[in-house]
């Protein structure tokens, strides 16, 4: 009789000590003979997750040191489409719907858990399809889908917009805050503060893109880029990747994570991307406006964004940030959550005062939760 797959079957592997021994083996043999540091950035958020979670930095050979990047959607969005949520959630009638951490990022008038304790209608969904049923039940109420994430996350809110066009539903609308991820690579790697000599590339928006939005880095600026998965045998192996190039002085793309991403990627999913959005730019939380770094809806469907429709309500002035945290330093790569000086102390995951500390991938919420290890 077969087996029945279970999720652990999934992971535990990836978890094995004897194998992540291994690797840490074979990278400080390909280190032996280096001389200087690898500076290593780990774009995405739940590759510092684990990174933090499993001690790797402290198994690792101190010529490997990592550098946080921008890539958790939550701790990149600019505090004034926070306080575009926020009006959005006080209007008469409108039921504001997003995704997990959203609703806990401070904006210079408090959060979407701050507006809902005030009697706003806030919910926040696991999945984009939850706002059909939301529409169906409360046809008297307006819902608006405040869209987070990064090319992860944008097919399904196209699937989302593609039934609301096929039912003919009209009490859901958009405000789209979904980006990419080359672009914001191309800042930090061009500015003279961040030292990044490779990346770790982010596995689950290359699944939908496919690896080959890295190919500009080691062919334009000599960067090493492996896509990796987030199991720590996949760093692990990530690493040994990045390090064996170094030693054999080359820089190229490759992928570790082959059991779900390819080149090409997902090509249906892209398909519809480019259907609904156009490239927009979008100004990155502590990066800047970086151009063609984020989507918008198309203009043959404005009456679904909310950008549109709530013109007259929405805040169109710069909010600064907080000057005693360092999360936009953190963002750019050229500082740790410990280098701040309100980092476990006034700033807290029960009392956050950047964005870094709010979300659950988050390099400052990593660093509180697991600091035991640093």
């Amino acid at each position: 009789m077969e087996k029945e797959l279970q999720l652990k079957d999934l992971y535990d592997g990836f978890r094995d000590a004897k194998v992540i021994k291994a690797y840490k083996k074979l990278i400080d043999e390909d280190l032996k003979d280096y001389d200087g540091i690898i500076n290593i950035m780990e774009v995405c958020g739940g590759h510092t997750h684990t990174i933090m979670k499993y001690g790797i930095p402290q198994l690792l050979n101190k010529k490997i040191n990592f550098i946080h990047g921008p890539g958790c959607p939550v701790c990149v969005m600019p505090k004034d489409r926070i306080d575009s949520a926020y009006e959005l959630s006080l209007q008469k009638d409108v039921i504001l719907v997003t995704l997990g951490d959203m609703i806990k990022v401070p904006g210079s008038k408090g959060s979407l858990q701050k507006a809902r304790s005030e009697g706003a209608d806030v919910r926040f969904v696991y999945s984009p399809m939850d706002c059909l049923k939301i529409a169906y039940e409360n046809k008297d109420k307006t819902v608006v889908f405040f869209a987070i994430g990064f090319e992860t996350t944008t097919p399904m809110t196209c699937a989302l917009m593609e039934q609301v066009i096929k039912q003919d539903i009209k009490n859901i609308l958009f405000h789209i805050n979904h980006i990419t991820v080359p672009e914001v690579m191309r800042v930090l790697v061009q500015n003279s503060d961040c030292k990044i000599n490779a990346f770790l590339g982010p596995s689950h928006v290359s699944v939908i893109s496919g690896s080959k939005i890295y190919e500009e880095f080691p062919r334009d600026y000599n960067k090493p880029v492996v896509v990796s998965g987030f199991e720590p045998v996949d760093v692990m192996q990530s690493i040994s990747m990045i390090v064996k190039q170094f030693k054999e002085k080359r820089a190229d793309l490759e992928i570790e994570y082959k059991r779900l991403v390819s080149y090409e990627g997902n090509l249906k999913a892209q398909e519809l991307i480019n259907k609904y959005f156009k490239k927009v730019p979008f100004k990155f939380r502590g990066v800047g406006e970086v151009e063609e770094s984020g989507y918008e809806l198309k203009d043959e469907y404005s009456k679904y964004n909310a950008k549109i429709v709530y013109k007259d309500i929405l805040p169109t002035h710069e909010v600064k940030e907080n000057k005693a945290c360092k999360c936009p330093e953190i963002l750019m790569g050229i500082a740790k959550p410990t280098d701040c000086k309100i980092f476990g102390n006034v700033c807290t995951p029960t009392n956050p005062i950047g964005s870094c500390m709010v979300s659950s991938e988050g390099a400052c919420s990593a660093y509180y939760k697991y600091g035991n290890l640093l």
